[in-house]
């Protein structure tokens, strides 16, 4: 998964997530994957994800209510200093719509998806999600559409 060994593709068992227990590792998980999809060093992406972690903004709600320049304040603080603006700017209106789409349920996206296409597709509907987002996060969900076959 690593794209080079500085810019490490990190997955979930790496970082002690399991997006099949509910919400809160696969939410965790799409938070780094949003930050993993600009172009900057996965190694300043995952310390500005446990920057997030540590203030205890791992949910939607968590982050829309986090004024603008706080999480610019955090953003700085894990060294994502690049994007600062545009990235505290697409978070919020990113949880905006996954809380009024999907009540901020990734596992409610993922069940209202038909297939991996479809929940691709979902994904990139979210403000900042390309498919690079899309793509890193869906690494790790394919259990979910696994189990419809079982």
């Amino acid at each position: 998964m690593a794209r080079s060994r500085a810019n490490h593709i990190y997955t979930t068992a790496e970082l002690g997530l399991d997006v099949l227990s509910g919400d809160d590792d696969l939410f965790r998980w799409f938070l780094l994957s949003y930050l993993f999809g600009k172009p900057i060093q996965s190694s300043v992406a995952l310390q500005t994800w446990r920057t997030f972690i540590k203030y205890r903004l791992d949910t939607p709600w968590a982050i829309l209510d986090t004024k603008h320049r706080r999480l610019v304040h955090i953003l700085d603080e894990g060294k994502y200093t690049r994007y600062d603006e545009s990235t505290a700017t697409g978070l919020h209106t990113c949880m905006e719509r996954l809380i009024r789409d999907y009540e901020g349920s990734l596992i409610l996206m993922i069940e209202s998806s038909e297939s991996e296409t479809e929940l691709s597709k979902r994904l990139q509907e979210l403000y900042g999600v390309g498919p690079k987002t899309s793509e890193i996060f869906m690494r790790e969900t394919e259990e979910f559409f696994a189990r419809r076959v079982e």
